[in-house]
């Protein structure tokens, strides 16, 4: 029997996406990305339930992503979940959902807050934006909305 790994998430962005580039040139983006949920609780009273995921986006999404997206901005992603284990500074066992993005869409318009292109980070990306591969100017035809 085969076996299936989806997710699809909408949320929120719990911090600006960060893009760097691997030896060979390939670009990752990673962010968080908090979704809610409005559970009821065994008092009858309404609690707002939030998850966080951690989110890695590859190649010309990386770069996309890491222009137009910023913290607070809704987002659509579809990829791949896995569950990792870890220790913290305090040697307590933690556990993150860490989702391997294959499928991006913003949500909103470009009116909204948030959804015009940032300004390159290269301290933030630990690569010069000099040199970056030569396909990774985004032009008005790469931007989803």
């Amino acid at each position: 029997m085969a076996s299936f790994n989806k997710v699809i998430l909408v949320g929120n962005l719990g911090r600006d996406p960060e893009l760097r580039y691997i030896p060979d040139g390939t670009a990752v983006c990673s962010f968080s990305l908090a979704t809610n949920e409005r559970k009821k609780s065994k008092s009858g009273d309404f609690q707002d339930v939030t998850t966080w995921f951690n989110v890695t986006l590859w190649r010309r999404q990386a770069e996309v992503a890491s222009q137009y997206l910023s913290k607070g901005r809704q987002v659509y992603i579809e990829g791949r979940l896995s569950l990792r284990e870890y220790q913290d500074r305090d040697g307590n066992t933690r556990t993150s959902l860490d989702v391997q993005g294959t499928e991006i869409q913003f949500i909103g318009s470009r009116g909204e807050e948030g959804s015009s292109p940032r300004e390159p980070r290269p301290e933030a990306s630990g690569h010069p934006s000099a040199s970056a591969p030569p396909d990774a100017a985004v032009t008005e035809d790469d931007i989803p909305f």
